[in-house]
């Protein structure tokens, strides 16, 4: 698993590449866990290149879910593989968290 950090002015864009498994999900969670990263407005996640998401790589995202929210924080997934999306929605969690289909609907988010 890959995470390529791509900031801009008031968005923090990362791109996900490869597995989001147990073994992981320590990369994501480093990168999440920065503390600058709430000096953004929005945290767009690129999904386009992540073709596999385990309950450990979810869990990485709702433990950080209330941080971002209290420190009014958008967290926006986008260009998510049909697989991954199936995840998000069988554990309800696409009810939680912001998902859009393209780029430009994630930076308008």
């Amino acid at each position: 698993m890959k995470v390529t950090a791509q900031p801009s002015a008031d968005t923090l864009t990362l791109l996900l590449d490869g597995e989001l498994d147990a073994s992981s999900a320590i990369v994501l969670d480093t990168e999440l866990a920065k503390p600058d990263i709430l000096n953004y407005r929005k945290v767009l996640v690129d999904c386009a290149k992540l073709s596999y998401i385990s309950s450990a790589g979810l869990g990485v995202f709702i433990s950080h879910l209330q941080r971002f929210q209290d420190a009014n924080v958008k967290l926006v997934f986008f260009n998510m593989q049909e697989k991954v999306f199936n995840v998000f929605e069988i554990l309800g969690l696409d009810a939680l968290m912001t998902i859009v289909p393209s780029a430009a609907e994630a930076e308008a988010a």
